[in-house]
C-alpha cells in the first residue's frame, strides 16, 4: 500500500474530508472567522472552540447567537461541546443539529482547566469512563450526526486511561473518530507527546485517530504523522498568527510569509472581528490576537505595548502604520523559523529538536 499523504482525502463518519490537516478546537479563540482563516489556507476540517452543553440546553443568548455561528465556506465543520450530563448533552446536541449547519459534533474529554474539570467535564471524564460513554452515546442519539471525541492520554502523568476510554467510546458509544493528545492533563502542554502510545492507539482502534499536541514545526508534524500512522494531524496554537502552516503542511508553499502578507492577514482578521463583534467589542477582543502577529512580524515589546494599549480597531490600525515599511530587502520577515524550540522529532526522524508546545484546550 502506498504511503498516505497529508493531501489525501479521507472519511470521518461518512463525511469526506478533502485532506488530513485539521484545525483543533481552541478554547476562547476558534470562532467562525478563525476557522474560515484556516480553511482559506487549506485546512480540510475545522473544529469550533468548545461550547457548553448546559449553555445551549438553557438557550444562553450569547452562546446560541455567537458561538454556534458558522459560514458555508468553512464546511466541513465540527462543533465541539463539553459537559458531563448525558441528558443535557442529548438536548444540546439535538439543538445543534436542528439550528446549525455543522457536519460533526466533537466532545471535549481532555480539557485540563480546573474550572472545567471540577464540574466533572473535560479531562475529569477520563476517570469516569461510564459517564463518558453515556455522554457520547447521548450526543449521537440527540443529534443523529457523527460524533468524535478529543482525549488526552490520562489525567495524571503516566496514566493511560485515555487509551482505554478511546476503545470503549468506539465499541460502546459508536463514536466516529478520536482526536488524541498523547500528554496527560496534569502536564498541560509540557513535555513531549507520547507518540508510541498514539501509535499503539492507531493500530488497535477501529475508527480514525487524529493526532494532536506539539504541532508547530512542519518537519516534526510530518514525521509524527508517518510514525504514528494517524489518519490526520490537528494543528492548534502553532497555527495562530501563522495560518501559512496549513499551506506548508499541504505542500502549497515552502517559504515564510513576507511582512506584507502578515500585515494583510492581520487586516483581514481585524475586519472579521468587527463583523463578528462590532467595533467596540472587537477592539478589546483582538488584544489576544495581536501577540501572535507581532511575533510573526519579528517585532518586540514596543509594537506589542502600542497594540495592547489600544481600545479600538482604528487605534490599532494607526499603531501598525508605522511598521508597515519595516521589512528586509527581499520582503521577508527578519525572524527565522528556528527561533522557537520544537518537540523532539519521532525516533524515525533524522536529527533531534527540543520541545515547544501548542496550547489547545484539550
Amino acid at each position: 500500500m502506498p504511503e498516505r499523504a497529508l493531501t489525501d482525502p479521507w472519511e470521518l463518519g461518512g463525511i469526506t474530508i478533502p485532506n488530513r490537516v485539521v484545525l483543533a478546537p481552541l478554547a476562547g479563540i476558534g470562532n467562525w472567522f478563525v476557522r474560515l482563516q484556516a480553511k482559506r489556507f487549506g485546512a480540510g476540517l475545522v473544529v469550533s472552540e468548545m461550547v457548553s452543553s448546559f449553555a445551549i440546553h438553557h438557550r444562553n443568548e450569547k452562546t446560541c447567537g455567537e458561538m454556534l455561528r458558522t459560514v458555508p465556506e468553512e464546511k466541513p465543520v465540527s462543533l465541539q461541546l463539553f459537559g458531563q450530563d448525558p441528558d443535557v448533552m442529548r438536548s444540546a446536541a439535538a439543538y445543534v443539529a436542528e439550528h446549525t449547519d455543522v457536519d460533526i459534533i466533537d466532545l471535549n474529554m481532555g480539557c485540563p482547566v480546573p474550572k472545567v474539570m471540577k464540574t466533572g467535564a473535560g479531562a475529569a471524564l477520563l476517570k469516569d469512563a461510564d459517564t463518558a460513554v453515556a455522554v457520547a452515546a447521548a450526543a449521537r442519539e440527540g443529534s443523529g450526526l457523527p460524533v468524535t471525541v478529543k482525549l488526552r492520554s490520562g489525567e495524571k502523568k503516566g496514566d493511560v486511561e485515555g487509551y482505554d476510554l478511546a476503545h470503549r467510546l468506539a465499541d460502546e458509544a459508536g463514536v466516529a473518530g478520536i482526536s488524541f493528545h498523547p500528554r496527560s492533563a496534569q502536564v498541560h502542554h509540557k513535555g513531549e507527546p507520547d507518540l508510541e502510545l498514539a501509535r499503539a492507539l492507531v493500530a488497535s482502534l477501529p475508527v480514525p485517530v487524529i493526532l494532536s499536541g506539539g504541532m508547530r514545526e512542519p518537519a516534526w508534524i510530518a514525521d509524527a504523522f508517518r510514525f504514528t500512522g494517524a489518519e490526520a494531524v490537528m494543528l492548534a496554537r502553532g497555527s495562530l498568527g501563522n495560518p501559512w502552516l496549513f499551506a506548508r503542511m499541504l505542500g502549497a508553499r515552502d517559504e515564510e510569509p513576507t511582512r506584507a502578507e502578515v500585515l494583510a492577514e492581520l487586516d483581514w482578521v481585524m475586519d472579521r472581528a468587527v463583523e463578528h463583534l462590532g467595533p467596540v467589542r472587537a477592539g478589546r477582543y483582538l488584544r489576544k490576537f495581536y501577540p501572535w502577529y507581532v511575533e510573526r512580524l519579528g517585532e518586540g515589546k514596543e509594537l506589542q505595548a502600542l497594540l495592547q494599549g489600544t481600545s479600538t480597531v482604528e487605534e490599532a490600525r494607526t499603531a501598525l502604520l508605522a511598521f508597515r515599511d519595516l521589512q528586509t530587502p527581499d520582503g521577508t520577515l527578519s525572524h527565522a523559523e528556528g527561533r522557537h524550540p520544537h518537540p523532539r522529532r519521532p525516533r524515525e526522524a533524522q536529527g533531534r529538536a527540543r520541545g515547544a508546545h501548542d496550547h489547545e484546550a484539550a
